[in-house]
């Protein structure tokens, strides 16, 4: 009897149907068939065990820039296709793909600069919530992406930018537009609206960033100038293309961390039961929801040397996706990993990546998430699904686990 292929990375995007539905029918099989094995399509190594997955995103002396990656990475290699190689690497990307030193001289003061701004920013998050919360008081039904869970994350990382409210209809349009230049698999027209919410973005942060050098205010945009000004080397582009950075990043995965946590809770009475008996637990709930159901499903590396990964040899070029769903339901690590239990034992899961790229909006995203689904419950403790038997109606964006739309009533 022939083996069964194994899926492709393309196959593994809930482009895929099967794989939409439920991701670890396919992962489960993939981890227990094949757990490190090499991917024509994507011209990457595939990784789904957590001890392999947590090793590579750990090592910090791996790449992580696709420009680094040889020309059989086909999926790396999607995104440095089109750049001018005249124009610096850190005009053309965030730290998000960069490699030192470049991505710790960046990263290092804006890191500082945004946990500072959310170590104290819990109230204007409870007054965002709230005010999403009132706009939807009264309503037999919603659709709680639209109305609570998309604008939220958009209007938290807007306040903390400093974008002035009246722009903040734009600001979701074009965060809506950037977010395309995640998705290696996008449209031409996908990739038109990309750049035309990147222009209008570029054109926002330069207008901005100049404002707050005459007149600063306070927010992320003054901090990071006057951090500018006081001799950090950091250059106008490098600012404009991470803040922009922090937009895509703080939007569509804390907008499915908060969605995948209320359909979760909603569909575990007996685990929401625990958090509304003791609020106090809700840092645990968020983090078994990062756990089970994690926004993002896969993260990059390249092999800076020779090397080894999963038990298979690499050599420098050689690209390694990492799958962090199938890790972070590894029956090695986990007991009883597709059950959701917020009073799990904690062991680390890896939804937010790890080492030098683990991701800095992290504390942010608990945050959002943690005042969000507290003050929620507590407003509608009812809280259900209008159509429990209907078919979840999940976005199709590779590579992201989330809702498109999920109609409740309160």
């Amino acid at each position: 009897m022939t083996e069964r292929p194994l899926p492709s990375i393309f196959e593994l995007t809930p482009l895929n149907e099967t794989y939409r539905v439920d991701p670890h029918t396919m992962l489960d099989d993939l981890r227990a068939r094949c757990p490190a094995h090499r991917d024509p399509v994507s011209g990457s190594l595939v990784l789904t065990r957590y001890a392999d997955v947590r090793a590579v995103v750990n090592d910090r002396g791996l790449w992580r820039d696709p420009i680094r990656a040889e020309e059989g990475a086909v999926m790396q290699r999607r995104f440095v296709t089109e750049l001018d190689p005249s124009v610096p690497r850190t005009s053309t990307t965030s730290i998000l793909m960069l490699d030192d030193p470049d991505h710790a001289r960046v990263r290092q003061p804006l890191a500082q600069a945004l946990y500072a701004r959310v170590a104290k920013f819990k109230p204007e998050v409870e007054r965002i919530i709230a005010e999403a919360l009132d706009a939807v008081a009264g309503e037999p039904e919603f659709d709680l992406m639209a109305r609570f869970c998309v604008p939220i994350p958009i209007d938290v990382i807007a306040s903390i930018l400093g974008v002035d409210h009246d722009r903040l209809g734009d600001f979701r349009e074009w965060s809506e537009g950037v977010i395309q230049g995640l998705n290696p698999f996008r449209t031409p027209e996908q990739t038109a609206a990309m750049m035309a919410a990147s222009e209008a973005l570029n054109a926002y942060f330069t207008q901005a960033m100049a404002e707050r050098r005459r007149t600063p205010r306070d927010d992320l945009i003054s901090d990071m100038v006057q951090i500018q000004a006081g001799g950090a080397d950091l250059s106008d582009d490098e600012l404009r293309i991470n803040l922009q950075a922090l937009l895509v990043g703080g939007n569509l995965t804390t907008t499915d961390l908060i969605g995948n946590a209320v359909r979760l809770l909603i569909q575990n009475p007996g685990e929401l039961a625990k958090l509304k008996a003791d609020p106090g637990i809700i840092n645990a709930v968020v983090e078994e929801v990062l756990r089970y159901d994690p926004p993002v499903d896969i993260t990059g590396r390249i092999a800076s040397g020779d090397m080894e990964a999963g038990g298979c040899p690499l050599r420098a070029g050689q690209a390694m996706t990492v799958v962090l769903r199938a890790a972070n339901r590894d029956p090695d690590v986990f007991e009883d990993p597709h059950r959701f239990d917020v009073t799990r034992k904690h062991r680390p899961h890896v939804a937010f990546g790890g080492g030098a790229h683990i991701c800095i909006g992290a504390p942010l995203a608990r945050l959002e998430a943690q005042v969000a689904l507290v003050r929620l419950f507590e407003r509608f403790p009812d809280l259900k699904l209008a159509e429990p038997e209907a078919t979840p109606e999940w976005r199709t964006l590779p590579f992201f686990r989330g809702m498109e739309r999920m109609l409740v009533r309160p």
